[in-house]
């Protein structure tokens, strides 16, 4: 039976409080739920971008819950789980690059990591057919890809439940309760199987969403 080992219902500032951003970007909890903006001008680019990162370190063998709901678009909503330096240091050792938001940082720094692309509303080929998309970096490595079942902003009116499970070389996605994608990691194509580490909520300008009721279960 799966186990209950970090619950944040993400209601208020206090609930964030030893989260650790990386970039600029507004939070704030308008109706009990955490509204996440760029702060910078997405002209910037990549330099408007930015991850939150939760204080947990969390161990292997996982399911990540939380509630989802995307307000304004363009943009991108992601994930990163599993993350670690890549000598398996902590993600916030002094030793490690510091970190600012922009893509290449985590894909092509030192650290690793897997991360889950599950709203994708940035480019113009991508709006007439959405994916949701796993990549394991260090690099930039797609390994599996599935159905984007979560309407554009204007269709939506209610917050998605997604849930993610990491076991070992396994890792699954859903949403309320529709399997997207699974990945067995063989743990030669891209490197070795990741194991623990920190998760993080990323997102691409312009986007703005809320999240609500992250849970995450040992298995």
């Amino acid at each position: 039976m799966a186990e209950l080992i970090y619950r944040n219902d993400l209601a208020s500032p206090a609930d964030v409080e030893g989260f650790i951003m990386e970039g600029e970007a507004k939070v704030t909890f308008p109706e009990g739920r955490m509204r996440l903006e760029n702060a910078l001008d997405p002209a910037l680019g990549q330099a408007a971008n930015f991850v939150f990162w939760c204080p947990a370190v969390l161990p292997d063998c996982i399911r990540i819950e939380w509630r989802f709901r995307p307000l304004r678009e363009p943009g991108l909503a992601m994930l990163f789980f599993a993350a670690s330096g890549l000598a398996g240091e902590d993600l916030f050792d002094p030793a490690l690059a510091p970190r600012s938001g922009e893509y290449g940082q985590y894909t092509h720094g030192d650290i690793r990591t897997l991360h889950l692309s599950y709203f994708r509303r940035r480019y113009e080929d991508e709006r007439a057919f959405h994916t949701c998309n796993l990549r394991k970096s260090r690099g930039f490595h797609l390994v599996a890809q599935g159905a984007d079942p979560i309407p554009d902003v204007e269709d939506c009116k209610e917050f998605y439940s997604l849930s993610l499970t990491k076991s070992g070389p396994d890792v699954a996605f859903a949403i309320d309760g529709l399997p997207i994608l699974a990945w067995r990691d063989d743990g030669k194509s891209y490197g070795p199987v990741l194991g623990g580490g920190r998760i993080g909520f990323r997102q691409m300008a312009p986007l703005i969403a809320e999240y609500s009721e992250l849970r995450v279960y040992q298995l």
